[in-house]
């Protein structure tokens, strides 16, 4: 399965957990969040990003092979819900942190399938670098990426 990132040009060849706090973990929590598409990678960092900061910077999209063999695992929809019906909302950021900090201390699987907050019936796939089976993930392309203008919000 392949699945899709857009970062910063310099870091995207590598594969390593920032450490950033996002929605599925909590700062110090290393995690690799890609897109099921490369059409959802881009609306997630379009979400994510201010037009300036689309605009400061090369990106690049990378493409990231999951082999057949890897287990993944899954959040479910059902599952958010029961939680919280508006899990999706950033002020319910600790509900959906709670679990993914959970996912990567159980060292369960490598990868982590959750629903998308920003796109229905899509789906994230989340990358635990510090598993056994990280090493088999394996970047297969990294191509420059440019965010059409019309998504900048008008800054130039």
């Amino acid at each position: 399965m392949l699945v899709y990132r857009i970062a910063q040009s310099k870091h995207a060849a590598s594969l390593v957990a920032p450490g950033f706090a996002g929605r599925w973990n909590s700062e110090g929590e290393g995690m690799i969040y890609t897109g099921g598409s490369a059409s959802l990678s881009c609306l997630e960092v379009l979400a994510h990003k201010s037009g300036a900061a689309l605009n400061s910077g090369k990106f690049s999209m990378v493409v990231i092979e999951i082999p057949d063999a890897v287990f993944i695992g899954e959040i479910n929809l059902t599952q958010l819900q029961i939680l919280n019906a508006e899990w999706f909302k950033v002020l319910y950021y600790p509900v959906t942190q709670k679990l993914g900090n959970q996912w990567i201390s159980e060292m369960k699987s490598s990868v982590l399938k959750v629903p998308s907050a920003i796109v229905d019936r899509e789906y994230n796939y989340l990358l635990n670098p510090l598993h056994p089976d990280f090493f088999k993930i394996k970047v297969v392309d990294v191509i420059p990426f440019n965010f059409d203008s019309r998504l900048k919000l008008n800054i130039n």
